[in-house]
């Protein structure tokens, strides 16, 4: 393919750098703003092409060292080269960008970007590719724009600690356990009091390593709680240990809200950045002003993350999540923390929405938090006509999507908070407010 030489203009949802070739326009993944590089062209379009870096000619005055060893050839990070104060100006940026050009809404009304207290060392949950060369373990995540697995040696530097001595362990422990060329995948987690669970997925021989790995438990010191994944099915067999996780929310993280403990159930869905999900909890209550009168609505509620905060200052809230394990989760959370007035079921939340509206149920405020796809009946939503939307997304895309189908159904936005998440990657969450115009 042809090689060209192009100057990185700026970074674009993605990822990559972007420039012009001729007038069109040019991609180039692990590029920054300011880089000239030579590229080897990977993919033409009408409009636009794709390249990959054969020389970095001119390297920009913002680069940096990038901390992990193995960055560009694993694809789990995007951005190490930049100052994280420049990757919050590009994220903040992008997500303006997004919003405007698909949504619609004015610039004006985008926040500054929540920064992570952490730029490295934030994750608490990953899920670590295996593979083997010569019966020695890989351990590691996929190389860019493949199914190879890049070895991270020593550990991930957005990992926690605590997860990467849990890696080390797995790492000595797998060239003795059955089936080694079956085992693909290791789930890691902990919660916020350092315990760790580790979901071991293979391709068959379930029964021998749930065996095995329980006979060899003291050579996992750091893993509180191992589980199986095997065959087509993927059902998890309990090795040794715990079964949940927990992280707490603080005492007057909002104003009045006493401290609460949740759990999640191995295998169950939690924020990979514990004090940027408080960040998210803190918003979304602030924004919500209960005064203690309101009936609140929580599609995607999960394990009652953002519910059960939100029912110690509302007269009634009620959850709903399509994964039955988180809704027990959430139920069992409720309990422990003594509210009560918090109702919870197992529904898709598309189908929940059709049905509260059929019966003309009326809610003071709804949260929702759909997977990266989005809310599948954004539109629909406006019929519940609920005076407040709260919309917690992890994708600026379909955020604006729906907020555009919302905003087209009676709703206005007033702000949205972009929250940084997930450092080093061009990822981001976001909090925003509409209210029915």
């Amino acid at each position: 393919m042809a090689e060209l030489l192009v100057d990185i203009e700026s970074l674009c949802y993605g990822g990559a750098g972007f420039g012009r070739v001729d007038g069109k326009a040019c991609f180039v993944p692990f590029t920054a703003p300011g880089d000239r590089v030579r590229i080897r062209v990977a993919k033409e379009k009408r409009s636009f092409l794709e390249g990959e870096v054969v020389e970095l000619v001119e390297p920009s005055a913002l680069r940096v060292a990038p901390d992990c060893p193995v960055f560009g050839q694993c694809g789990g990070c995007d951005w190490q080269f930049l100052p994280y104060p420049e990757q919050l100006q590009h994220k903040g940026s992008i997500f303006a960008d997004t919003m405007a050009r698909i949504g619609k809404i004015a610039r004006e009304k985008v926040l500054p970007v929540a920064a992570s207290p952490d730029a490295y060392g934030y994750r608490s949950r990953v899920q670590v590719k295996v593979s083997s060369r010569a019966g020695a373990p890989l351990l590691g995540f996929f190389r860019t724009g493949s199914h190879d697995v890049v070895d991270f040696g020593a550990g991930c530097p957005l990992a926690q600690p605590q997860l990467n001595r849990m890696a080390s362990e797995f790492r000595a422990l797998l060239p003795g356990l059955p089936l080694l060329q079956a085992i693909h995948q290791i789930d890691l987690a902990i919660g916020d009091d350092g315990e760790g669970i580790a979901i071991v997925h293979s391709r068959g021989g379930g029964d021998a390593l749930v065996e095995r790995l329980a006979r060899d438990r003291a050579r996992l010191p750091s893993v509180a709680g191992v589980f199986v994944a095997a065959g087509r099915k993927g059902e998890l067999e309990k090795a040794f240990g715990i079964e949940s996780l927990s992280y707490r929310v603080p005492a007057e993280l909002i104003p009045g809200v006493r401290e609460l403990k949740f759990r999640f159930g191995r295998g169950g869905f939690s924020q990979v950045n514990y004090r940027q999900n408080l960040e998210l909890i803190r918003t979304a209550c602030t924004w919500a002003g209960l005064t203690g009168t309101e009936r609140v609505l929580d599609l995607y509620c999960g394990n009652g993350n953002i519910s059960l905060p939100l029912a110690l200052n509302a007269a009634e809230v009620h959850g709903v999540e399509g994964y039955a394990p988180s809704i027990a989760d959430a139920v069992a959370n409720a309990a422990a923390n003594g509210i009560a007035n918090a109702s919870f079921q197992v529904s898709d939340a598309a189908q929940a929405v059709r049905r509260l509206v059929k019966r003309k149920e009326k809610f003071d405020l709804v949260v929702l938090d759909p997977p990266r796809g989005g809310a599948e009946a954004a539109a629909e939503l406006a019929g519940l006509a609920a005076p407040k939307i709260i919309y917690v997304s992890c994708d600026p895309a379909t955020l604006a999507r729906d907020l555009a189908a919302l905003c087209a159904n009676g709703y206005q936005v007033t702000r949205s908070k972009p929250v940084d998440m997930f450092p080093q990657t061009y990822h981001l969450e976001s909090v925003t407010e509409l209210v029915l115009a």
